[in-house]
């Protein structure tokens, strides 16, 4: 695609297509026994999403060099995870909400005990899906031993998991910058670091480039979770797909909160350029890269 008639909107709607029907392979289809738990479990996996973290995957893939068709199945995996953690994110027992992207929170329309299994389920799932011998047959095995262990790291109690025991456990507390920082850069930041990390591996980046694509990660992760902090508050509740205000409600630990409005619009603004400045030893084939770390921003502005 020629330069004048590359843009990102095209761009992401070419991968989000390749990603939603990878999910729709690898998943088990709905009317795969037992029904309820596969129905559930597609149920949020297709609920919609910007795919940001597989998109981020397949876009650090090809900036080492690789096909975007090559990171799918870890692409498929991440999304897993992701959904899943989603599922139980909404559950009474952690933020008790309606709504997630725009539609009745999992629990609503399955009932709790389903939607705790089908989070199960998907997490099981992608670890199924990146240990099946017949998926990334090009990699070596050492390779694909890392991404699985990339991915269950970012997913796990040093990861994810932990930065939202941390969250949970600072509502309505008044906490510091670094406890904010470390909340986000595990809650949000660690999947999206290990969805670069792993499109690395898969595109064959050499050790300059894993540097310099693990330090964008780490950038574009939290610039990520500071944008959604800022769109908590701005945001109408078609934009967000669930309730506006809700964080604050809580009395959730946010960049807003602790930086006030533009002092968390600066924090993103620097959090971007520090992404733009680890992608200097690539050329425009980092380009969409460059875009989606300014997309991540503008959003919500």
């Amino acid at each position: 695609m020629s330069d004048s008639a590359w843009s990102l909107d095209l761009y992401l709607k070419k991968r989000i297509q390749l990603v939603e029907a990878a999910l729709d392979h690898y998943l088990p289809k709905a009317t795969t026994l037992p029904g309820s738990l596969h129905d559930s479990m597609r149920y949020s996996v297709f609920a919609g999403g910007k795919r940001i973290r597989p998109v981020l995957m397949a876009a650090a893939c090809e900036a080492a060099g690789g096909k975007p068709e090559d990171v799918l199945p870890a692409a498929a995996a991440m999304e897993m995870i992701h959904s899943y953690s989603l599922i139980h994110d909404d559950l009474p027992a952690m933020d008790d909400d309606d709504l997630r992207r725009g539609k009745p929170t999992n629990h609503k329309v399955y009932g709790e005990a389903i939607a705790i299994l089908a989070g199960d389920g998907l997490l099981t799932e992608a670890f199924i899906l990146l240990s099946n011998p017949q998926v990334l047959t090009h990699l070596d095995p050492v390779d694909r031993l890392e991404i699985i262990h990339q991915l269950a790291r970012g997913a796990g109690s040093l990861g994810m998991v932990g930065g939202q025991v941390v969250d949970m456990e600072s509502e309505g507390q008044k906490i510091d910058l670094p406890t904010l920082e470390y909340i986000h850069t595990h809650k949000t930041g660690a999947l999206i670091l290990a969805a670069i990390e792993i499109g690395a591996i898969i595109g064959g980046a050499d050790t300059v480039q894993r540097r310099a694509l693990h330090r964008y990660g780490e950038a574009a992760g939290l610039a990520f979770q500071v944008a959604d902090d800022i769109l908590d508050i701005v945001a109408d509740q078609r934009e967000l797909g669930k309730d506006v205000g809700s964080d604050e409600e809580r009395g959730k630990a946010t960049y807003p909160a602790l930086l006030g409005l533009e002092g968390a619009r600066q924090r993103a603004r620097d959090l971007r350029d520090m992404a733009f400045s680890a992608l200097q030893p690539f050329g425009d084939e980092a380009r969409p890269l460059r875009e989606i770390a300014t997309y991540i921003i503008d959003r919500s502005f």
